[in-house]
């Protein structure tokens, strides 16, 4: 189970186990939605004001969703450490068309296990740091962005990452993410946003150790040295891309390593990273499949869409479509 978010304290994530839900016609939901009289306009908002623009956005939200033609069921800010996962398993209970969450990555991926299963639509405000799921899905970072895609977006079913039987929305980690999101100095976090991670990533790396990594896939067990560990769902992680072709509708989970001993050549892949660099292919390997064992000597802590969470050793798989979330309408109005 999930213990207290470390970005916001909200404390949340029981272990679900993978549902199945009806799969829908994404035009014929994106139709509905359109429709002013449809019931899928109505929707449950819960913002996290402890996310770095969740206080001081939550009013524009809420003033911008109503004037988009959405139907506010009920607006809640949540201020107090523990509080998000009741929350949203009581919006959940009450079945509404779409439930609405405003916050960083970590606020996500807590919602997400009570959708599993449910026809209730996941709609995504990034008010976050990284917003790597938000990214993930081209939705706009922008609060008016993004109001416009839950209003006139496209509901798309897509997988989730777990870990074990824990879902996520984007990108597990091992290795020095762990030393970031759960301990970065708020101040840092608060002022400078992604900056103050890579400021904290800077300070950290300097004393950081490789390890190594034992995978097991398609019945086939390798060992690596290994700086860092990404688990993923979709191609961000820490706000910038990483992984080409991580998907989350591609019915794989995506296990990509930072080959080697030196902390220099982990700084060197994000610089290649974060430059999109032909260079940065040559940091890494990646393995992908359904289901994939990962296990590290010494045991390690992961980070899971940010929040420190689980240890190893553990395996990572795919729900497909587990969840229904709304999305940008493609090149075609689909």
């Amino acid at each position: 189970m999930r213990g207290a978010l470390a970005a916001g304290g909200l404390g949340c994530k029981a272990t679900l186990r993978e549902r199945s839900g009806p799969e829908t016609d994404s035009r014929a939901l994106a139709r509905c939605m359109t429709d002013p009289q449809s019931p899928a306009r109505s929707a449950i908002l819960i913002v996290n004001a402890l996310s770095r623009q969740g206080r001081k956005q939550y009013d524009a939200a809420c003033a911008g969703l109503r004037a988009a033609g959405v139907d506010l069921l009920d607006a809640i800010a949540i201020d107090e450490p523990g509080t998000l996962n009741d929350k949203v398993a009581e919006a959940v209970a009450r079945k509404p068309s779409m439930l609405i969450i405003g916050g960083g990555d970590g606020s996500l991926s807590c919602a997400v296990d009570q959708l599993v299963g449910t026809d209730t639509i996941f709609g995504i405000l990034p008010l976050g740091t990284a917003n790597s799921f938000a990214r993930s899905l081209e939705i706009p970072l922008d609060l008016d962005g993004a109001i416009k895609v839950i209003a006139e977006g496209a509901p798309r079913r897509i997988d989730l990452g777990m870990i074990d039987d824990d879902y996520y929305c984007n990108c597990a980690a091992i290795g020095l993410s762990t030393k970031i999101g759960g301990h970065i100095p708020p101040v840092l976090k608060k002022t400078l946003g992604r900056l103050g991670y890579l400021i904290w990533a800077s300070y950290q790396s300097m004393k950081f150790k490789s390890f190594k990594l034992i995978v097991t896939h398609d019945g086939v067990r390798e060992t690596v040295d290994a700086l860092e560990v990404r688990i993923a769902n979709g191609s961000y992680h820490g706000g910038v891309e990483l992984i080409d072709e991580a998907d989350p509708q591609s019915g794989e989970i995506v296990v990509q390593v930072v080959v080697g001993r030196s902390p220099a050549q982990l700084g060197w892949s994000w610089f290649t990273s974060y430059l999109r660099l032909r260079a940065r292919k040559d940091t890494t390997i990646e393995y992908r499949g359904r289901e994939i064992r990962v296990e590290t000597v010494p045991p390690l802590k992961i980070s899971i869409d940010g929040e420190v969470l689980a240890k190893t050793p553990f395996t990572a798989r795919v729900a497909v479509k587990a969840v229904r979330v709304m999305a940008p309408l493609d090149a075609e109005g689909h």
